[in-house]
């Protein structure tokens, strides 16, 4: 998870990151925070808790100058501590350097040991701050940013979408195979490098393109500059980015987010058809799916349960116990569009099976004659070392169970989870391009233990092609520097 903004406007920036970090809050509840640069001074502000509770109107007009980077934060890696709140601020050599991050590295201990051993202090325990390391590691040496990206992709091994500030420029980043997403827009005379789309729309801007996996993007006065640092044979985008994490309104690798959850409807629909009276999704991730459902099934769509709008994501709550806690409190039924009915229950995903057991309950509870439950994801059955809090196979409830012991489980009428080609079909790329390691136990990376299919990937030596793009023009040049052996 975890959400990350960068924005370039000589006239300001900190109300305009202020609202692509609230577009983003999905992505990530516990703390939030925002540095900027005015040509001489960095300032910062963060804290932990919501957007709305970190920043106000006279901390967003301290935060002077023309360029910044933004973060909201769900931890898979490090405590929930204020130190470890983002973007980080560093001064080395004169010069002023401040990053944010999205993804889990998978070598990070190793990491850690290796610059431990060379005298290196660490202020916090997140990975955010490994890049930093890596990043400044090499830049002492050759003074090149370009360098010291190609440094980080030689030496971080995971999931990586990174925005960073050096001296006033704004930089932005994809690992190479473009696990967590990132992407490129215009607001007015801004350029905005953010996680999804949506916080660019916020903004009342247009999407560019997406950053592509492996490429290094730098915006500076004279525009956006592009260089593909990294190449690799095959891409993994997170499938669970199309399921559950972006909002339906964001558009990934040039596909409405709410268009896939449709059309996943309409698969479960054609693959598990049942005699219900009506369609009620498991807000908010499950009503596109829902939607999808009903139209193609002819079943009335009415809403079953009704969502407290001011909790947040319960999947992404740091503990069991405050997922459970957070379920009664956040969804509410219908008892009178749901009893002596069949219902069908339409949701996202089964993770742990203890909050699907609880809203099965809650239905059975407000008189709902049968349930039948209808899952927008083929069942998670491995966990994620990516980025996704899946840490342990003992956590899911489908990594020894198969669909009718689930069912048993959440005490469901039925139970269906749309399969893997079908999901494929509804988002629309190949397998090959999207990560699928939680559904399979396959995973596109070296994982110790676990099986893989690891993608080649070729770092860009020599000659480097630097794409200079203005807002709907793209011209070429060339830019050299020595890539070290």
């Amino acid at each position: 998870m975890c959400g990350i903004v960068g924005i370039v406007d000589a006239g300001g920036v900190s109300f305009s990151l202020y609202y692509a970090l609230y577009a983003l809050q999905h992505r990530g509840q516990e703390s939030a925070g925002i540095s900027t640069f005015d040509g001489s001074t960095f300032y910062k502000h963060k804290g932990l808790g919501l957007v709305a509770d970190v920043f106000n109107h006279e901390t967003l007009e301290l935060l002077k100058g023309g360029v910044g980077v933004g973060h909201v934060r769900y931890p898979t890696t490090g405590a929930n501590l204020p130190e470890n709140v983002q973007p980080f601020n560093f001064r080395f050599k004169n010069h002023q350097f401040a990053i944010a991050h999205n993804g889990n590295l998978i070598n990070a201990k190793e990491l850690r040991q290796e610059y431990e051993k060379k005298g290196e202090i660490f202020s916090t325990t997140t990975d955010t701050e490994l890049i930093a390391s890596a990043l400044v590691e090499e830049f002492r040496r050759a003074e090149k940013i370009e360098d010291a990206v190609v440094h980080c992709m030689r030496t971080l091994y995971g999931s990586y979408s990174v925005v960073m500030m050096l001296d006033g420029t704004l930089y932005a980043f994809r690992d190479p195979v473009g696990i967590k997403p990132l992407c490129i827009g215009r607001a007015g005379d801004a350029y905005v490098v953010g996680s999804e789309s949506v916080a660019i729309d916020a903004l009342n801007g247009e999407l560019i393109r997406d950053v592509r996996p492996g490429e290094l993007i730098r915006i500076d006065p004279n525009g956006l500059h592009s260089m593909q640092i990294a190449v690799a044979n095959h891409r993994a985008h997170c499938i669970f980015e199309y399921i559950y994490f972006a909002r339906a309104d964001s558009v990934i690798e040039g596909r409405l987010v709410y268009d896939v959850r449709r059309r996943i409807g309409r698969h479960l629909w054609e693959e598990a058809p049942v005699k219900g009276d009506i369609v009620s999704p498991v807000p908010d991730s499950g009503t596109s799916i829902a939607i999808g459902y009903a139209h193609h099934s002819g079943i009335p769509y009415l809403e079953g349960l009704m969502k407290n709008r001011y909790m947040g994501r319960t999947f992404i709550k740091p503990s069991q116990k405050e997922r459970e806690r957070a379920v009664r409190i956040k969804l509410n039924p219908i008892p009178e569009h749901i009893r002596d009915r069949s219902v069908v229950l339409v949701d996202d995903s089964i993770v742990r099976g203890t909050t699907s057991s609880h809203i099965v309950e809650l239905m059975r509870d407000a008189g709902a004659a049968e349930v039948h439950v209808r899952i927008g994801s083929p069942q998670i059955i491995a966990p994620c070392y990516l980025g996704v809090d899946m840490p342990t196979r003992e956590e899911l409830i489908a990594s020894d169970k198969d669909m009718e012991k689930v069912r048993d489980h959440i005490t469901a009428t039925s139970l269906h989870h749309i399969s893997l080609p079908a999901l494929i079909e509804s988002i629309g790329l190949d397998i090959h391009d999207l990560c699928i390691g939680c559904l399979t136990g396959r995973y596109p990376l070296k994982i110790e233990q676990e099986t893989c299919s690891p993608r080649h990937v070729d770092i860009v030596g020599g000659t480097y092609q630097t794409e200079l793009e203005a807002f709907g023009e793209s011209t070429l040049h060339s830019s050299r520097f020595v890539k070290k052996k």
